[in-house]
């Protein structure tokens, strides 16, 4: 039972909706500005790059502290990751947006920097060689989370395997559009227009 309510918890904290709170405290309704979604690129689209940091740090925040959670209460290895699932999926699918939200990329990137410090800083630097060389936020995440199983192979225990094969098709299913307009050459660049 354990397990189960700390995952309840985890998806409770991961669907605090960090960017509509960031927006809105200057009156931005993300769901109807730029690309309507309401993580970190969309708050730098919109709201600027302090409210995207601010964005950026909470939507962490709230992975890492899943985890630290399941830690602290002795869950065992395997579900500290899965409670940390279970903040991502609350990110994805906030039951304060009518289960609707972000895609997850901070939030599992705040599980990684727990769970196992050494892969999440891998796949943070992939993530920022990719946005910096392409300038597509999007590409970031698909490539350093499409590496991040087997990264991880080589460097944790096999026993985590589960977990971050669950994040990177997390991170697949939720850019799934963005992959469509990536092939299209149709997606937009951070810093580009709106």
């Amino acid at each position: 039972m354990k397990p189960v309510l700390l995952g309840a918890i985890a998806f409770l904290l991961g669907s605090i909706p960090t960017g509509m709170l960031v927006a809105g405290a200057k009156g931005i309704d993300l769901r109807g500005r730029g690309s309507g979604n309401i993580g970190a690129t969309n708050v730098l689209r919109t709201t600027g790059k302090g409210a995207a940091l601010l964005t950026l740090l909470g939507d962490g925040i709230k992975g890492a502290l899943a985890v630290l959670i399941a830690r602290h209460f002795g869950a065992g290895v395997f579900y500290e990751g899965m409670i940390g699932v279970c903040a991502v999926l609350g990110h994805n699918y906030s039951v304060f947006l009518k289960f609707r939200g972000g895609k997850g990329v901070a939030t599992s990137i705040g599980v990684l920097s727990i769970y196992s410090p050494q892969t999440g800083a891998i796949t943070i630097i992939i993530w920022l060689m990719t946005v910096l060389i392409t300038r597509y936020s999007s590409l970031g995440a698909l490539v350093s989370f499409g590496i991040l199983p087997f990264s991880a192979f080589f460097i944790d225990a096999t026993g985590k395997l589960p977990v971050y094969l669950l994040l990177t098709l997390m991170i697949f299913v939720r850019h799934r559009e963005n992959i469509l307009r990536l092939i299209a050459g149709a997606e937009q660049k951070i810093g580009g227009r709106l």
